[in-house]
This record gives structure tokens, sequence and C-alpha cells, in this order.
């Protein structure tokens, strides 16, 4: 009896020590990864019809072609693709042996049926161009286009073409990218809470990973959970603590502090933000140009990247990143501090300066409002973008949105100034951003103009050739510029934090950034 007894003892104690065993497994191969600020808020998982996806998104789904940091092209679901002389048609050779999360196969029938679930949604012009898709045999299709489209491989690269499953897209209706999100990505989705986290797991069929990581899947870390902190402070403390291992965005200010602690690791490389603020030519005294005009020579970009940045990224004088051929516009249409010039055009509005500082018109003063988000680095750069404008005689009063709220507020068309940011690589987002068709938002300026929709359009649909769409959307751009209805600010580097202690990454990311290719190279430190 009492070896027996002493049996079922050991029995039970080494079934404890290998339940024990496994959560310990089960906790070494998860990571807490933390997405960046302007990503909070995200409501649906469908790349298809979401204005607003994340870095999460970025895992589900993978897409036709790849883009590098160099902003250079490479295959990924797509192995090669050919265009027409004409660019009045184009050939993917399809990758062969991927499925979706849910066994359903990704061939030429998929991208078939894909193409047209655009229609409608708000990125229906990243398929505009194709006339219709054309199913050449099971791995090999063809877009016949409308007009030439040199954009279409920047397009097939962005996660909002991130391509889902087809029967399920169907099946799901309004529900897929809330209930379920199935793609081909590395990661799949297991659990989604809106504004508080997102749960991924490892898709251990994965093995068609593209150039841009040495590992092609599965990848090396078994789950994924995505935190939404709206807050960088409390990321930056929650790092530090090692109650999460990665930030995918670290304000400047917060960088000495961070190579300061031991066990976190620091990657810096240029970014593809712009922070800048838009201008509400809607509403009073902004439909005044001369107004307008005036407010974007108040901005001092080289005083915010010095006192804000510690002087580390770019000053922004336009719209679009550096790195952009668009963005090379002529000189006179650059935005720079001048407060002589910001003084004469207020002044010839009829804004006045009081004896209190503040202008005023037929006796009411320059009181305006400013609103930002809720996260620390949104919150400094406004304050101190008020000083500015309180330096040139206008009282702008900030108001604070939670970052995931903010959009909808813009909706309301209740706003006149704003500090925000975007993330984008392509003249593409100044469509996006001033487009007559998306008011209120993204259009945030709520600038509807004929001209501009004119030239809009050109850039869009009428240029046959890279160098073709460069000259057009320069054209645009610097239209945009000459009508005031935003102000250039800063273009931040990218800064993404690690803890050392857990996560290991390798010398490709060092030297290029953690990007979502490389995700699948990231090892858990055991």
């Amino acid at each position: 009896m009492k070896h027996q007894l002493r049996r079922a003892f050991l029995i039970a104690g080494t079934a404890l020590l290998t339940l024990v065993g496994a959560s310990g497994l089960a906790a070494a191969q998860e990571a807490i990864f933390v997405m960046p600020t302007n990503e909070v808020g995200a409501t649906t998982y469908n790349p298809v019809k979401t204005t607003l996806t994340n870095r999460a998104t970025e895992l589900i789904y993978d897409t036709l072609v790849v883009q590098d940091v160099d902003l250079t092209f490479h295959p990924h679901l797509a192995d090669s693709w050919e265009e027409a002389p004409d660019g009045m048609q184009w050939i993917f050779h399809l990758h062969k042996g991927v499925t979706f999360h849910n066994g359903e196969p990704f061939n030429a029938a998929a991208i078939a049926a894909w193409i047209p679930s655009f229609a409608g949604t708000d990125n229906a012009y990243m398929v505009a161009a194709i006339d219709k898709v054309e199913v050449v045999d099971d791995h090999t299709v063809k877009f016949v286009m409308k007009h030439p489209e040199p954009n279409l491989l920047f397009n097939f690269s962005q996660v909002f073409m991130g391509v889902p499953a087809p029967k399920a897209y169907k099946e799901l209706g309004d529900n897929f990218g809330i209930t379920q999100a199935i793609g081909t990505g590395p990661f799949k989705l297991e659990s989604f809470a809106i504004g508080q986290e997102t749960v991924l797991t490892r898709n251990d069929d994965y093995k068609w990973g593209s150039e841009l990581s040495d590992n092609k899947g599965p990848a090396k870390i078994a789950k994924i959970t995505f935190r939404e902190i709206p807050e960088d402070s409390t990321a930056f403390l929650e790092l530090k603590s090692g109650g999460v291992d990665f930030l995918y965005s670290v304000p400047t200010d917060y960088l000495p502090q961070l190579k300061a602690e031991p066990n976190v690791g620091v990657i810096t490389r240029p970014g593809t933000d712009v922070a800048y603020m838009p201008i509400n030519v809607t509403s009073e005294p902004f439909t005044d140009i001369k107004v307008r005009e005036a407010t974007a020579f108040a901005i001092n970009q080289k005083e915010i990247l010095a006192s804000i940045y510690g002087g580390i990224g770019l000053e922004a004088h336009n719209f679009l990143i550096s790195a952009l051929p668009e963005s090379k516009v002529d000189p006179k249409f650059e935005i720079s501090y001048n407060p002589d010039r910001s003084a004469k055009v207020f002044d010839e509005a009829g804004w006045k300066l009081g004896a209190n500082g503040i202008r005023e018109k037929d006796g009411k003063p320059l009181k305006v409002k400013l609103w930002t988000q809720s996260d620390t680095e949104f919150k400094r750069l406004t304050e101190a973008v008020q000083a500015q404008l309180k330096a040139v005689g206008m009282d702008a009063e900030i108001t604070v949105f939670d970052s995931s709220a903010i959009r909808d507020q813009y909706k309301k068309n209740e706003h006149q100034l704003a500090v925000r940011s975007y993330n984008w690589s392509n003249a593409d987002i100044l469509d996006w951003f001033f487009s007559g068709q998306r008011l209120g938002y993204p259009n945030i300026s709520m600038w509807n103009d004929p001209k501009g929709e004119e030239l809009n359009k050109k850039a869009l649909t009428g240029s046959k050739t890279s160098a073709e769409r460069v000259a057009n959307f320069k054209a645009y751009h610097e239209y945009v510029l000459s009508q005031f209805p935003f102000v250039p600010i800063y273009q931040p580097m990218l800064n993404v934090a690690y803890n050392k202690d857990r996560l290991k990454v390798t010398d490709k990311m060092l030297s290029k950034g953690v990007t979502t290719s490389s995700v699948l190279d990231l090892e858990l430190v055991q």
C-alpha cells in the first residue's frame, strides 16, 4: 500500500513538473510587442476595407510583392512578373505550394476573386487601373489595364493589398477581419480586442518567406501578443521593467535613457513618417488663404528638431519624405520658418497685433482650436507648435483626444488645426490626404480644390511611365503647397527597442531595422 501511494506521488510529481515545464516552455515561446501609437485603434483586420492597418496585419497576410527599406521591389507571393511595353498588361507568376490559414489554395483564382472586392471601398484606388483579371493557368494571372499604372508594384507591396482567403472572405462578409482574419502570412489571428491587444500564433505550415528574410518559415517565435499602448511613456516603462519585449516606435527623446539600460537594444534607421499640421480650409479664419500662409510660416522646424528631437531626424519643408523624387519641388514652394513673412501676411489679411500680443480683426481675437492625440510625443510637439503660433499672435487652444478616437472626431468637421503624422513611402499619399473624395478623414484639411483634383487625377491615372508619374506628382505636390492646407514639421528617424535578454536580432536587422519580413528571423533567447 505504501509502495503504491509512493508511486502515485511520484507520478503526480512528474506530471506536475511536466506541466510546469510545458508552461515555462510556452511562455518562453511568446513575445510581447507594442504597436506604434499611430496604429492604435484599428477596428478590423480586413485589409481590403480598412483605412488603418497595423503591424499585426502585415503578419497575417502576405503580398504579391515586398518592398525593401531602399524602396526596391522583390518577389513574394509572386515569383516574377512582366509588364507589356505599352503598360497595358501585367503577367504575374505565382509561388506554388502556398495555402491560406484555413487550407484554401492560393492560386490565380484567388487573385481573380480578390481584386473585384476592392470596388466601393476607400482602398479602391489601389486597383483602379486594373480593368480585368484573367486566369492564364493555376499559377499565372494576367492584369489587363484601363491605363498604364507605373505604381502597380508599389500598390501590390502594401499591407492594404495583403491577400485574404477568397472563400472565407465571401462567407464571413462584414465579419471578415473581426471574428476571423485568414491570409497566407506567417502568423494566424487568435484573438482581437479593439484598442487593447491582438494575439497571433505561428503558422506552422509557412515556408514561403521572401528573399528579404533569411528564414523562409515557420517563424522562430510561436506566439506574439501585440499590445496597444497609446502613451509612449507607459510603453517605455514596460520595456524597462520587462513587461514587454519589443517597441516598434520609440520617441527620440527617450533614446538616451534606453541606451543607458543594459538589457535594452535600440535600432535606428531613416523612417517613412512625416509630422505635420493640417489646416481645415473650411473653418474660419482659415478659409482665407492668407491666414493659412501666415500660419504656415510661423512654424520653426529647425527649433522643433533641436529642442524636441535633439537634432535626430530631419526638418520637413513639404509633405513627402525626402527619399522620394517627388519631394524635390521648386524651392519657392518649400515651407520654412519666416516670421517676417508671417507677420506681413497676417497684416495684409486684416489681422492686426493687439496690445495683449494676440491678433484681432473686427474686434475678434485670433483664437483657434488645436487638436492632438494623447501620446507623449504628440503632446510635446503640439505644445511647441502652440508656443510658436502664440509668438506670431495666434492663440491656439489645445484639445487632446485618445489616439484611437481622434479619427472619428475629424469626420465631424469641428477641428481647425491639428498635429499628426503619417507613415508612407509613396507620393500617392498626397491623394490620400488631399483628395476631395476623402473629406473628414483622411483628408483632415477638408481641401477640395478643382485644380487640385485635376492634377491629382493626372498624376494617378495619366502617367504612362515612372518618369511621367514623378513629374505629374511633383506638379500636384507643388500646387498643394501653394494653397497651404497644411504645415510640414518634422521627418523622424524610426527607432525600435527590444529586450536583449529576451530577443535575439540579426546583423541584417541592426543595419536595416526590424521589418515585417525580418520578424521571421527574430528569435527568443533560450
